[in-house]
């Protein structure tokens, strides 16, 4: 499960590293140029999680927060490599 902090419209699409909510838990910061209409913002972050994550987008999974900001992921796949892949991409590593 991922929390993430989800900037439509940006210049371009990436993964800006966690931030933390009001109540202090982490969440990633995620930037997609698409604008957030018909879902397409929401598609452009699944293609850029899978990518980031090295899993098909069947995998990656909305789970909540279609229409909000903060939303939720589930990431299917081998928990010890998905972890090992957060830990690099939150650390700002290739």
């Amino acid at each position: 499960m991922l929390h993430v902090r989800a900037t439509p419209g940006a210049r371009r699409a990436m993964i800006g590293g966690l931030r933390k909510d009001a109540a202090g838990n982490d969440m990633l910061d995620v930037r997609v140029s698409a604008p957030p209409e018909d879902g397409r913002a929401n598609d452009a972050i699944i293609a850029l999680l899978a990518d980031a994550f090295g899993v098909a987008r069947r995998n990656v999974v909305l789970q909540q927060g279609a229409t909000a900001r903060i939303k939720r992921f589930l990431i299917a796949g081998d928990s010890r490599a998905l972890l090992l892949r957060a830990n690099e991409i939150t650390k700002g590593e290739p």
